[in-house]
């Protein structure tokens, strides 16, 4: 079953490459949807997936990459769209 996971990432996560390396691990995983800074300093991610590869980029999400500081991620979850091709990084 595809769902679409929305997260809110705090911490030290911007500045330290997380938006590449989130786009990267999605590109891998084959999950589609996007990932952007936000003005509040956190990141969010939108992204579509069999619930196996989310819980795999999510368990990332938490993490982050090598220079960041995850200090906490809100989820949310519905029905995937189907409306995403790919994984971008947007502005």
């Amino acid at each position: 079953m595809t769902r679409r996971g929305h997260f809110i990432v705090r911490g030290q996560v911007q500045g330290v490459c997380y938006r590449m390396d989130a786009r990267d691990l999605a590109d891998q995983l084959g999950i589609t949807g996007w990932v952007r800074n936000r003005p509040d300093g956190t990141v969010e991610v939108l992204a579509e997936a069999d619930e196996l590869k989310l819980k795999q980029f999510l368990a990332w999400c938490r993490q982050g990459p090598p220079h960041g500081q995850v200090s906490g991620v809100e989820e949310s979850y519905a029905e995937a769209t189907g409306e995403f091709d790919g994984f971008r990084i947007a502005f």
